[in-house]
């Protein structure tokens, strides 16, 4: 198993189109919307997602944020923002996700999609992690999986975590399945156990069950942090609902990637895996392993060209804390 400690750490950056690139049509009804001229953008360049993440600011004063994206540049991520448009509508007013106010999805003719969300003033967290900010995202995700709880969303409207577990997050069995392509490329701690890895991945669906609206994918580049102590949590569109400690499961191995706490500490700041049942927790670790694991080894899809060492760098953590949970030598 590779040691992370003194690695260079991946950046979680798409790469990001500009206000300029956006279809006219698309821009004239953005404007139409806001009733003022966009004279100012300011693109976010954290996050993986690519095309255009701006703050735009018009001539009579009014600051929002604008997510937009054609098909043309990842056909995969625009259905992600179609999701997202989805997932915000239906958030109550007290949500801890910031506002969508408008949206457009124009597949007929120009093939983009865009949304616009009320500004916040704030900042990612800075990595590598400090503690404070690191004690004040902790109770932040222990406050929003009490919210969240039961969904808000109806299980009806959206994925539950057991289905994505049983459809998207089963790497060991991919592996399994291609094994003249991948299985030499791993580890010798995982060949020793992949057998065991993959019993236990099969558990995880049965084991992320749960009426919590789990956002399923904040790291620090899915933050936002505030002058007033306010913890934003943005880009929904993976949000499903599922186990109210799944959130702090999948965001453990990219603390420690970014130099915070490792996975097994982090965890001892939740109440909810405080409280949850060790094996299901285990059998979720095991599956997120696999398929960060698995997603490391394949091939940058079009306009992030971080992602999958992003991914294989938070594997290599995820497999270390089985290691530690399990004791498997």
């Amino acid at each position: 198993m590779q040691d992370t400690k003194g690695k260079k750490i991946p950046p979680a950056q798409g790469v990001r189109q500009k206000w300029s690139d956006i279809p006219e049509k698309i821009r004239n009804q953005i404007e139409d919307y806001l009733g003022s001229e966009v004279t100012r953008t300011e693109t976010q360049v954290g996050g993986f997602s690519p095309g255009v993440a701006t703050r735009l600011t018009t001539a009579d004063g009014q600051c929002v944020f604008l997510k937009a994206m054609g098909t043309d540049i990842n056909p995969t991520s625009i259905s992600f923002h179609r999701r997202e448009i989805d997932i915000n509508s239906k958030f109550p007013s007290n949500s801890i996700a910031p506002k969508l106010l408008w949206s457009v999805d124009d597949a007929e003719d120009t093939e983009w999609v865009a949304m616009l969300f009320d500004n916040i003033e704030g900042s990612n967290p800075q990595t590598p992690w400090q503690k404070d900010d690191l004690q004040r995202v902790m109770q932040a995700m222990n406050e929003l999986s009490d919210v969240l709880t039961p969904s808000p969303i109806s299980s009806d409207k959206i994925s539950s975590a057991s289905d994505y577990f049983s459809t998207r997050i089963y790497g060991w069995q991919k592996i399994e399945a291609n094994k003249a392509t991948y299985f030499e490329k791993l580890d010798d701690w995982t060949k020793r156990h992949f057998d065991k890895l993959c019993e236990l991945e099969k558990q995880a669906p049965q084991a992320v069950v749960g009426n919590t609206l789990v956002h399923f994918d904040i790291r620090a580049d899915n933050i936002v942090m505030d002058d007033e102590n306010n913890v934003w949590f943005v880009d929904w569109p993976h949000a499903c609902v599922g186990a109210k400690w799944l959130d702090v499961i999948l965001f453990a191995p990219s603390v420690a990637m970014q130099d915070g706490l490792l996975p097994e500490d982090l965890i001892q700041l939740s109440p909810a895996c405080q409280s949850a049942n060790p094996d299901a927790l285990t059998a979720a670790i095991v599956s997120m392993a696999g398929m960060l694991s698995f997603n490391g080894m394949l091939p940058p899809p079009p306009g992030l060209p971080t992602l999958r060492e992003f991914q294989a760098a938070q594997g290599d953590i995820a497999r270390q804390w089985i290691a530690k949970r399990t004791g498997w030598e």
